[in-house]
């Protein structure tokens, strides 16, 4: 489970309900169903017109997603690939069809089956960089689905509390029951603005951040498949990818080395 997403909207909803007891409300006044209805539902409605049916079954999937990410360390994609191209040296190009079904990435998995069935290097880059461009606006979708969410909701909001003084101002007979009633229809807004920045657009943002640090790993297994297959020698290769780790993580790699 992804700790920081899980702590921070807890924070984030526990200092929204804190601050408001410890200025004297109730926890009791912030639950209104009909609030709630208003604006969880009208948002749910209009993000599911913006997009396709196919485009919205992955919602929950997104959600997991979010909750349980599988990130790979780019450090053991490289040791996997400077491997690989070591066996290449020694073996041949067509000794790695052996070690494919041990390569769990489908990404990688396709990169290394075009290498062994001799696909021109040229053609074998725009292939897995065609893939990686739709794998991108995939990802690029699934966070838009949620930044429309984050969108809609604190208009909902405000349609929900003008709707609520709509029936306020619409039954004035007792004024003391005005106070109550207009506060009670404020509750829309304040569920509209706190869904969209404790819920829809931190996961858009979760997704996204997500979706770069993937494609960035994307980007170091096609140079580390064009590596191979041009025959480089596996310490060079290793040292090429290592670019692509941040300067702290690249300094230990070089120290594990010397060790």
């Amino acid at each position: 489970m992804d700790l920081p997403l899980v702590l921070g909207f807890l924070l984030a909803l526990f200092s929204l309900a804190g601050g408001f007891v410890l200025d004297g409300g109730h926890v009791g006044a912030l639950f209104k169903y009909t609030a709630a209805i208003i604006v969880f539902g009208g948002t749910i409605g209009a993000t599911t017109i913006s997009y396709s049916l196919n485009e919205l079954k992955n919602v929950p999937k997104l959600f997991k997603i979010a909750l349980f990410p599988k990130e790979m360390e780019p450090a053991q994609v490289i040791d996997l690939i400077v491997s690989l191209a070591d066996e290449a040296r020694r073996e041949g190009l067509l000794y790695l069809e052996n070690r494919l079904e041990e390569i769990d990435d489908p990404f990688l998995r396709k990169g290394i089956q075009l290498v062994v069935d001799g696909t021109d290097p040229d053609l074998v880059r725009s292939i897995m960089e065609v893939e990686l461009y739709a794998i991108e606006e995939r990802h690029h979708i699934g966070s838009s689905i949620f930044e429309s969410a984050g969108g809609y909701a604190p208009t909902m909001g405000i349609i929900g509390t003008v709707m609520g003084l709509v029936h306020v101002l619409g039954n004035m007979n007792d004024p003391n029951s005005l106070g109550p009633a207009i506060a009670v229809a404020f509750m829309a807004t304040l569920y509209g603005i706190a869904s969209a920045n404790i819920l829809w657009l931190p996961v858009a943002a979760k997704l996204a951040n997500l979706s770069k640090k993937e494609s960035h790993l994307r980007q170091l297994m096609i140079e580390g498949i064009v590596s191979l297959q041009a025959g480089y020698n596996p310490l060079l290769i290793r040292e090429r990818l290592s670019a692509f780790l941040n300067p702290a993580k690249r300094g230990r790699d070089r120290d594990n080395e010397k060790e």
